[in-house]
């Protein structure tokens, strides 16, 4: 990512709507989806700031990987040891045995997506499994995208098609940010008409940051009970198994 995207990341992330909202709706998939045991190891690749290291430790010992430098320092300081710096698909010198690994907003980042998702795949316990969200809908391609240095956006397919390709079993798969996907949609349209060439990330007035993310955090109460309708992104749950 460009170095302004990490900047606003360590401003912003415990202030941000959609970095509040989005731990809270994460954690409510993984509670219901995931069963850990008591003693699970959980993995973080590209933890950026260490702004979801918390929320993951709720659900057993985390360890994390940034390969960014100046983030991995902030993300290390918030775990209290140092954070890896091992970049996918390569993962080398990162031990298995993990029984949850998450990628959030990571994959969309790697040129070669079933390589990343199989050095994932390798380093997980038996039964263990990995969460990954990813930005959906190609269509909706923006300077947002840009300066994150995605690779792609995915629809429901060509997730589906990413897991399958890498000989891993998808256990689920559904939207979420589906109550604002409509005002989002909108603002990238109405950004790629005017040109924008700034990323969406930035702090909206304190009023509509809270309504932001209220609405948001909503989804909490439905995400791994029943399907949302399309929304800006996608959640997968995968194990090893075929």
């Amino acid at each position: 990512m460009e170095r302004i995207v990490y900047d606003r990341m360590a401003a912003l992330d415990t202030r941000h709507w959609w970095y509040r909202a989005r731990r809270e709706v994460l954690a409510a998939l993984i509670a219901r989806q995931i069963v850990l045991p008591a003693d699970a190891r959980v993995l973080e690749i590209g933890c950026g700031t260490g702004h979801n290291l918390a929320m993951l430790g709720r659900f057993g010992a985390v360890d994390a990987i940034e390969i960014d430098p100046v983030a991995r320092g902030v993300a290390s300081e918030r775990l209290g040891r140092p954070v890896g710096s091992s970049p996918l698909p390569d993962l080398a010198g990162v031990p298995g045995g993990y029984a949850l690994i998450a990628a959030l907003d990571v994959v969309e980042h790697v040129a070669d997506d079933r390589a990343a998702l199989r050095a994932m795949a390798d380093r997980l316990a038996p039964g263990g499994r990995m969460l990954i969200t990813v930005p959906a809908h190609p269509w909706m391609w923006s300077a947002h995208d840009v300066v994150n240095h995605h690779h792609r956006r995915y629809t429901r397919a060509t997730l589906t098609g990413a897991i399958a390709d890498a000989g891993l079993r998808l256990d689920m798969l559904g939207w979420f940010n589906s109550l604002l996907f409509p005002l989002a949609a909108g603002a990238r349209i109405a950004g790629r008409l005017r040109g924008k060439q700034d990323s969406d990330d930035t702090l909206p007035p304190a009023p509509i940051n809270r309504l932001f993310e209220r609405v948001f955090a909503l989804e909490r109460y439905a995400i791994g009970r029943f399907p949302l309708p399309p929304g800006v992104s996608l959640a997968a749950i995968i194990s090893a198994g075929t």
